[in-house]
Formats: C-alpha cells, structure tokens, sequence
C-alpha cells in the first residue's frame, strides 16, 4: 500500500486562523436535523442530505497526507461491513489542517480509491472551519462541541500541546481541530456524538452499531 506522503499529523504553520470562530448562541443554527442541509458534489452541484433520510451516517473531514489518513483502511471496511446495515459515510476533503489535502478533488479521489479502495460518498473538498466553512458544519459543530482528545493516543499529546501553543483558549472553542474529526448522525437526523481523529475507530463503530 502506498504511502500517505507527507504523513506528519502537524504542521509548523501557524494555526491560529483556523480556530478564530467561537460558536455562541447567536450564531448557531436553529435546524432541528441534517436533513435540510446540502453538501457540494465534485462537480459543485448542491447534494440534498434528505437522500439519507433513516440512515445512521457517520460525516467525516479528511485529508490525503496526514498521519491520521490510514483511518480510511479502518472507515472502508467499516463500512463494508455495515452499509447493508444502514452506515453511510459522507467523506468531505479539508486543505485547513497543514494543508495536508492538497491535490484537485479528482486527484484525492483517485488516492482513496487506489490506496484504500474507498467506495463511500466523497464531495468536494471544503472548508470546515472559518467564514468560509460549510454550512452544515457551522450546525455540526453547535450540535457538537470539542470535549478533548484522547491523550493515551501517541498523537494526542502532540496536537493538545500545538494547539495550546497558537491558543490557550483552544479547547473551549467548538471549531474542527485536527483531519479526521467525526460526527455520528442518528437516523432521525440527530448529531448524537463527535469524535476527534485520536478516538480508538473500534469505540467509533461501536457507536455506530448501537443505532443500527
């Protein structure tokens, strides 16, 4: 299996700019579910997230030259195992985090596949943080503050001190941190839990087949 390049978890960029937005009151979304937000194809055409109306769907930004970018091995077969079930995985590229997805779309597309045989949704690649940032994950992250991350992971220690370096104040803000953040939607819409990428993918999918 080919290397995931630059495959650091961090990088020496300054990432204060990617944290500038605390969600507050008067900025969070008053939907009640996922389903009448949109996502942007590869082609930017606009993707009605009601299509997965009853199914339990697991949101993910990722990125192709990260240390955390073999997590896609663990999502496919995940996947493979329960998209009969009721999983979608809806795989949304991010170039914000050590500008560790660098490639056009159809180049990260053609990475995933090669190297992962990743066959589930993947849209095009976006912001997730910031003025910018997707619509669906200003509502995301209100649903779903940050709680921490796992400090037995080996990476974990490393991203809570680089993070505290650029912003003390870090971990009280709800904005995505690292690649590889996920957010488990119920099958009635519902944001039920978020996992930062130092979460263990087998209490992911535990999550997951509790509401399958």
């Amino acid at each position: 299996m080919q290397q995931a390049g630059a495959s650091l978890p961090y990088s020496s960029t300054p990432p204060l700019a990617l944290y500038g937005k605390k969600l507050n009151k008067s900025n969070k979304s008053k939907n009640n579910d996922v389903y009448s937000f949109t996502l942007p194809d590869k082609k930017g055409e606009e993707v009605s997230l009601a299509q997965y109306k009853g199914k339990v769907l697991l949101i993910v930004n990722t990125a192709s030259r990260c240390g955390f970018t073999p997590q896609y091995e663990a999502l496919e077969a995940m996947y493979e195992r329960l998209k009969d079930k009721g999983l979608e995985i809806l795989d949304i590229p991010c170039n914000q985090f050590g500008q560790q997805a660098p490639g056009s779309d159809e180049e990260i597309t053609r990475f995933c596949q090669l190297n992962y045989g990743t066959k589930f949704p993947q849209f095009k690649k976006s912001n997730v943080n910031g003025d910018d940032e997707l619509l669906l994950y200003t509502w995301l992250k209100a649903e779903q503050g940050f709680k921490g991350f796992n400090l037995e992971h080996p990476i974990g220690k490393i991203l809570q001190q680089m993070l505290s370096k650029a912003d003390p104040e870090f971990d009280k803000k709800s904005d995505i941190k690292w690649n590889f953040t996920k957010f488990l939607v119920d099958r009635k819409g519902h944001v039920v839990a978020r996992f930062e990428p130092t979460e263990d993918m087998k209490n992911v999918e535990a999550a997951i087949v509790k509401l399958l």
